[in-house]
């Protein structure tokens, strides 16, 4: 029997970003479902470092060319590579001879500003990040929000803002704030990263702008770490960069085994948009509405009342109910108690597995106060929910059937 070769391959990304973090996990992905066997390098705390990357002796390369040091470090790489990065919108800024899996920027864009659409709005703005040589994926994505602007007879809003650095905070946050003010309303807006979502929606908190109804906002990588980081749960288009990990990984092993790759392009669209409370804009018609439902959704998750909503607005209780009974059909409670199931799920989509700590986060008074939520609105535990959401799709339809049966003893040992 035949020993199969292990070849040794060099990982050249910055594992702190979450675009990198997913590719690295697509080809792991890859990986184990095949019969390769890759030896991997990797910095001890996954950064990526080019001081001597030109004197590895190793067998492949996947990197990211997002980075132009990395792409100006491997252009004249003896060793078979891979290059990941962002999709252009000019061929000619594509790097030479060397096969590309690229995110295609234009469709993450388009995905975001078509669910923008769809909730209703007419006026739109891009986030952006300032020209950088480091960020042209940035500059790519402004591309394409113009492109649909121009397209749609719009003119283009564009926001670079400042780079994120502790001295110039401050004066960020109120450039950001003077932008916002400065925009129609109600606006949606799409912000490049998720980091720039993030940083809008606590702008729009200090402002005191009320989200999504003056401003609904949507940003990319579906970051679960930034979206626990802010208080109201953020719209995120989802990146295709698990299947570029896949893809690139694939490349690269038919490279190995002797198959000459012209220098082919392959944009890898996105996985789909997970739609929160940040874009979900309806146009509240009285502004006690609107200002009551901006409050639940900064505080609902720490533990507040009907009548500290009330407090807030400047009107009493029973007027602040009969508003909402009559503009959205439910009371105040119902509304913080959504408010509340929505952050619960998406915790519970990251993957979290303590119940009460969940429970606990998301301003329930007690994890079997929680179930009893899920099981009326959701029709499900929290933890069938979560087992359901992250199983592979093949074993979506077998879960669903357990699922009573599960529900029940959950409930019971409650």
């Amino acid at each position: 029997m035949l020993t199969k070769k292990t070849h040794r391959i060099a990982l050249l990304f910055n594992a702190n970003k979450i675009f990198d973090r997913e590719v690295i996990a697509g080809i792991a992905s890859y990986l184990s479902s095949r019969r390769s066997q890759w030896e991997l390098f990797l910095e001890e705390d996954f950064r990526l470092r080019l001081p001597g990357i030109d004197r590895w002796q190793g067998d492949g390369i996947i990197a990211d060319f997002d980075d132009p040091a990395v792409a100006a470090a491997l252009e004249n790489s003896a060793i078979p590579l891979v290059a990941v990065g962002g999709s252009y919108e000019n061929p000619d800024d594509y790097p030479a001879g060397v096969p590309y899996v690229a995110t295609d920027n234009f469709k993450l864009i388009r995905l975001a500003y078509e669910q923008l659409i769809g909730a209703g709005l007419n006026n739109f703005a891009l986030f952006s990040l300032p020209e950088a040589q480091t960020n042209r994926w940035a500059q790519e994505r402004e591309k394409a929000f113009c492109a649909l602007m121009r397209r749609d007879r719009l003119e283009p809003q564009v926001f670079r803002g400042q780079s994120t650095n502790a001295p110039s905070w401050d004066e960020a946050v109120q450039q950001q704030i003077a932008w916002l003010r400065s925009l129609p309303k109600p606006v949606g807006i799409i912000a490049v990263t998720d980091a720039r979502a993030r940083q809008l929606l606590q702008a729009c908190a200090v402002a005191d702008i009320a989200v999504p109804e003056q401003v609904a906002l949507i940003g990319i990588d579906n970051d679960p770490l930034a979206n626990m980081l802010t208080r109201i749960p953020m719209s995120s288009v989802v990146q295709g960069a698990n299947e570029m990990g896949r893809t690139a990984a694939h490349l690269l092993d038919q490279m190995l085994h002797g198959v000459r790759l012209p220098a082919s392009r392959i944009l890898v669209p996105p996985a789909g948009i997970n739609v929160r409370a940040s874009s979900r804009h309806q146009a509240a018609k009285h502004p006690h509405v609107m200002r009551a439902r901006h409050f639940i959704r900064q505080y609902a998750c720490q533990g507040i009342k009907t009548d500290q909503v009330a407090e807030y607005v400047g009107i009493s209780r029973s007027s602040l109910e009969g508003y909402f009974r009559q503009e959205l059909g439910c009371s105040v409670h119902d509304e913080i108690l959504r408010m509340r199931l929505e952050a619960a799920t998406t915790i519970l989509e990251s993957g979290e597995c303590n119940l009460a700590d969940v429970a606990r986060r998301c301003g329930f008074t007690s994890s079997p106060y929680m179930h009893s939520v899920f099981k009326r609105e959701l029709g499900c535990s929290p933890r069938a929910y979560q087992k359901r959401v992250l199983a592979p799709q093949d074993q979506q339809e077998e879960l669903q059937k357990d699922d009573d049966v599960f529900d029940d003893r959950e409930s019971l040992s409650r």
